[in-house]
């Protein structure tokens, strides 16, 4: 996601939450301004999801295959573990959603629509897959650099 997209999230974002906050400060109930704050506090909550899972973030050098997606969810891959890498398109009917999904298939997905991804196929473990906007291009770099090993 492009600088202007994220400044724009977070404009709107927080919008929305300083709006709350000022109606939840006029509003002369007590209950009413629990009420409200609760409300607040559940939309933050909300937003700063959305915010954690905006984009995939992908590095690849001549070892390594990292993937970031949100604060907490991260893969590494070593480029001499990855048996294939294919282009594939990720799915509803596969993943039931976007975000971090297990397929029917049993592969991990960070998915961030139902679009182009990446499907790799380690030595061990599961099949992963990854939405990008360049699917094409990744695989051709993991192909070149494996056949290098």
């Amino acid at each position: 996601m492009g600088a202007l997209v994220k400044g724009l999230v977070a404009f709107f974002s927080s919008i929305v939450v300083l709006g709350s906050l000022i109606v939840a400060l006029l509003v002369p109930d007590a209950q009413d301004i629990l009420g409200i704050a609760f409300a607040v506090s559940i939309l933050a909550f909300v937003l700063l999801l959305f915010w954690n899972y905006r984009g995939i973030k992908i590095q690849l050098n001549n070892t390594e295959l990292y993937v970031r997606y949100g604060f907490f969810n991260q893969k590494s891959i070593q480029l001499k573990d990855i048996i294939s890498c294919d282009t594939i398109k990720a799915s509803f009917g596969r993943y039931a959603g976007i975000g971090v999904r297990y397929g029917l298939d049993g592969s991990q997905a960070y998915t961030t629509s139902f679009g182009k991804a990446v499907k790799i196929i380690p030595s061990q473990g599961r099949i992963f897959v990854f939405s990008s906007q360049n699917p094409q291009k990744i695989c051709n770099i993991i192909n070149s650099t494996k056949s290098a090993f």
